[in-house]
């Protein structure tokens, strides 16, 4: 008799891949390796691991990766003040590459010909899992049960039931959810309707505005080289950094974001995400660059960020893209270093003071009091020079022009009537 081929499939726990473990058996007959990964997913996850085992895999494995996640992914990210669309701080997004390569390893270690995820064919996840395997182990081929068998939801909600599959949500309470330490997304259910406010029960990380203290809660967080090192002076891991700061994020209600983005396969989706730590760090990190780098880095680092966002959103973390950009932003870092003072109140993340050795801030050149050192002469000159091609350009063009929408000469009074006119007129 042939010995089964095996494949390792990413396990989470929840509806997809759990009814993955058992489609995947009957349709393909393979033996299936379920692959549960520790990003700080705050899961029983020995539970999780004799789930998986319940329903039919033959080898559960748990791969603490929290460390590896903030040191690898996570706090490269920060350098970049990588944030998709100016909201999502890409918390899902960031562990996909770090599954997909260990997905790779488990299955180089145990001789398998696939690999397989629970992701959807109108998701952002199946490109990243799918690119990020191909391009460390073509040889692999990669199943998407959730992309093939073409269920809806409550029709995978009855086919676990159906065979007894254990599943964490119900046609009532239907949140599809992915947590890691450096945030939480939440979908579906009532949430698809963009005109609908997320209730309460969506939440399990920050209170509501209303419900956290009346009292701020002041943090200093100290950086080294764009690296967050210590919480009012206590030095942290990484990991017990993101923890410490995601409760006390969460308590006085900060990081809620509520978003309709743009999915990378071309549609439009309403996503919920919870981030304290993420919204706090990015928030101080932003901040004390804006102290130690120059105007000039600063603008082209906001152009650096958006591409990396892009990029770790796109699912194309194992690119020399990615190797080129990562260069450029840990050169950008060698001065961010210093500390930041955060407020939090009410849900909302407030800097409020920023030190650092290498700072560009002068107190002499930017008070207005006796210890002015700036040479308030040399102003003059400046602004002759800088601008004398406005003037140039007005003198032989714009007061010449004719009168119209983008004249200059004319009165703006007499500008105001004509417009008064025009309105008037085209209103009848």
């Amino acid at each position: 008799m042939a010995q089964k081929q095996k494949v390792v499939l990413a396990y989470s726990g929840g509806l997809d891949t759990s009814a993955a473990i058992r489609w995947i058996a009957e349709k393909y007959q393979m033996d299936v390796i379920a692959l549960t990964i520790d990003v700080g997913n705050e899961r029983n996850l020995a539970q999780v691991r004799q789930k998986a085992l319940k329903i039919g895999a033959v080898k559960a494995v748990v791969v603490d990766a929290k460390e590896l996640f903030v040191s690898l992914f996570v706090f490269p990210a920060l350098q970049a003040n990588a944030i998709y669309q100016g909201q999502y701080p890409l918390a899902t997004a960031l562990s996909r590459p770090l599954i997909a390569k260990l997905l790779v390893d488990l299955a180089k270690e145990e001789g398998a010909t696939a690999v397989a995820h629970g992701c959807t064919g109108k998701g952002n996840d199946q490109v990243r899992f799918d690119v990020g395997v191909a391009a460390l182990a073509p040889e692999l081929k990669i199943l998407a049960p959730a992309r093939e068998w073409g269920m809806s939801r409550e029709q995978t909600i009855a086919y676990a039931r159906e065979r007894g599959i254990p599943i964490p949500v119900t046609v009532e309470k239907p949140f599809s959810t992915d947590e890691n330490l450096w945030g939480r997304s939440i979908e579906c259910g009532v949430l698809e309707d963009p005109w609908n406010e997320p209730p309460e029960e969506a939440f399990a990380w920050t209170k509501s505005a209303g419900d956290a203290p009346e009292v701020p809660a002041y943090v200093e967080i100290a950086f080294e080289k764009g690296i967050p090192v210590s919480l009012d002076g206590r030095e942290l891991n990484g990991v017990t950094m993101l923890r410490s700061l995601n409760d006390l994020g969460g308590e006085h209600g900060v990081g809620r974001i509520d978003h309709v983005e743009d999915r990378l396969v071309g549609i439009k989706s309403r996503e919920v995400y919870e981030a304290p730590a993420a919204t706090i760090l990015l928030k101080a990190h932003q901040a004390l660059e804006g102290l130690t780098l120059s105007k000039l880095q600063l603008r082209f680092k906001e152009r650096v960020a958006s591409e990396y966002a892009e990029l770790i959103y796109n699912g194309l973390w194992f690119t020399s893209l990615h190797q080129d950009l990562a260069a450029y932003v840990q050169s950008s870092q060698r001065h961010v270093s210093g500390v930041v003072r955060v407020k939090l109140l009410k849900g909302n993340c407030i800097v409020v003071g920023r030190q650092s050795p290498r700072s560009l801030y002068s107190y002499g050149l930017a008070t207005y009091d006796k210890g002015d050192v700036f040479d308030h002469k040399a102003a003059e000159g400046f602004i002759n020079i800088w601008g004398l091609p406005v003037r140039v350009q007005a003198k032989v063009q714009l007061l010449l022009q004719p009168e119209g929408p983008l004249g200059i000469a004319a009165p703006l009074e007499e500008k105001r009537k004509k417009a008064a006119g025009r309105k008037s007129r085209s209103s009848k």
